[in-house]
């Protein structure tokens, strides 16, 4: 079988590290790949929203399957267009990534079909949107979420305990335009208190299978202080999340979800992600993501013993209630590398040391995010640069696993946190 994975950071790496475990792969690639997925796929010279080219390369050399990692390639049609020539595709259709594509799109269908989450207001004028942050925040003071309409990689949503925050926030996402077309619109809504948790599951529009669940770390600094990133690390399963309480969100919010957006005519395959908070009312919706989340990958495929093609074409063949997944009875824990000044201003091209000496400890995986090569040398090209994943039989293992890699990984102003793991030990 020949697979082409779509995509160029950690998330892929980690997709291209499981998909290359199948022993029914034969040949692998990967548009565009990075400096760390070069040495287990064929990286080719395509950008991931190249559609025409990505799809004309698929059908000349005859590609059994493509999976899509990032969710901008999938609002833009990227799995229609294959479909369309073909060519099997694990995730959903454009008309089904618009549960990610679109806050408001989100929010109005969880409204319509009575998935619990926040209560919320929707506006497409900033002058409209300030008169209603001073009605609400006379007597109260906030705190309200603001965010922005479209993608805005996990950058556009802003907590605000002020009032002349949330007036920024508006100015920033509808004036400044900080986000593009996705601050066009934006979402008013109440901040929810509670424990986090990120459940990834793998439909076929009717069926589901749930995956490990996993709690991010969104804030750029120890003790969850600073702006919000696209994810300083994660660890799973969730101590929180009991069998218990992630069945209930599978009958109370995720399969609701896949009926309604079925309803809608929008169904959905591939994979959903759902971010989930425990409140004192029950487990309600953050967010949703059409595709796997990034970090939350580098800790749920490491997790998962069931070969992942084995899981998609079950999911592509609508036979998923037939198949059973294992996975490790134990923790993995991704520490993120990021570049200083991430996810504010940085600086690129700075060589790394110690990827081999990292590579090599047991039980740990360096995940390339924002790489490439630069002759022999590999340096980094983004904000979060790598991901280390480590993994243990308890989570104090897999924290210790996953720092003596980033130990071993030296560049010129890394930044990374180190609570990574800490949460599920009930140290923060």
């Amino acid at each position: 079988m020949k697979v082409l994975v779509v995509g160029s950071g950690g998330r892929e790496h980690a997709l291209v590290w499981k998909i290359a475990q199948s022993p029914r792969v034969t040949k692998l690639y990967c548009a565009p790949g990075n400096a760390g997925i070069a040495s287990m796929a064929e990286c080719i010279p395509i950008n991931a929203m190249d559609i025409p080219a990505i799809s004309d390369f698929a059908e000349d050399l005859d590609i059994d399957l493509v999976v899509v990692g990032p969710e901008a390639p999938l609002t833009q049609g990227l799995s229609d267009e294959l479909r369309a020539r073909g060519i099997r595709t694990f995730g959903p259709s454009q008309a089904a990534a618009m549960i990610e594509g679109s806050k408001v799109f989100s929010k109005e269908l969880m409204a319509k079909y009575d998935i619990p989450t926040a209560a919320f207001e929707v506006f497409d004028n900033p002058d409209d949107a300030k008169a209603f942050i001073e009605r609400i925040a006379i007597g109260c003071n906030c705190p309200i979420v603001i965010k922005a309409d479209g993608e805005a990689l996990g950058k556009g949503v802003f907590v605000c305990t002020q009032k002349d925050e949330a007036l920024q926030a508006v100015d920033t996402i509808m004036i400044d335009k900080a986000f593009g077309k996705a601050g066009d619109k934006l979402v008013i809504e109440e901040l929810l208190v509670g424990q986090e948790a990120s459940l990834m599951a793998i439909t076929d529009g009717e069926h589901v299978v749930p995956m490990t669940p996993v709690q991010d770390h969104k804030r750029a600094f120890d003790g969850d202080l600073g702006p919000n990133t696209g994810g300083m690390g994660c660890y799973s399963p969730v101590p929180f999340v009991s069998p218990e309480l992630y069945n209930e969100v599978i009958e109370t919010i995720i399969k609701p979800t896949i009926r309604a957006m079925k309803a809608e005519g929008r169904t959905y395959t591939g994979v959903l992600y759902t971010g989930i908070i425990l409140t004192e009312d029950g487990p309600k919706v953050l967010e949703y993501n059409a595709r796997f989340g990034d970090p939350e990958t580098q800790v749920a495929l490491p997790l998962l013993e069931t070969d992942l093609i084995d899981i998609i074409e079950a999911c592509l063949s609508d036979s998923l209630d037939s198949l059973e997944i294992k996975c490790y009875n134990g923790a993995a824990v991704c520490v993120v590398i990021a570049s200083g000044g991430y996810p504010g201003e940085y600086e690129t091209g700075k060589t790394i040391f110690g990827l081999e000496e990292a590579g090599e400890l047991d039980r740990v995986m360096v995940f390339h995010a924002g790489t490439k090569f630069r002759e022999d040398d590999i340096v980094t090209s983004g904000g979060r640069v790598l991901g280390v994943t480590g993994i243990g039989k308890t989570f104090e293992e897999a924290i210790e696993k996953a720092y003596s890699g980033v130990d071993k990984i030296h560049f010129a102003d890394m930044h990374y946190r180190k609570d990574i793991g800490k949460k599920a030990l009930g140290q923060c």
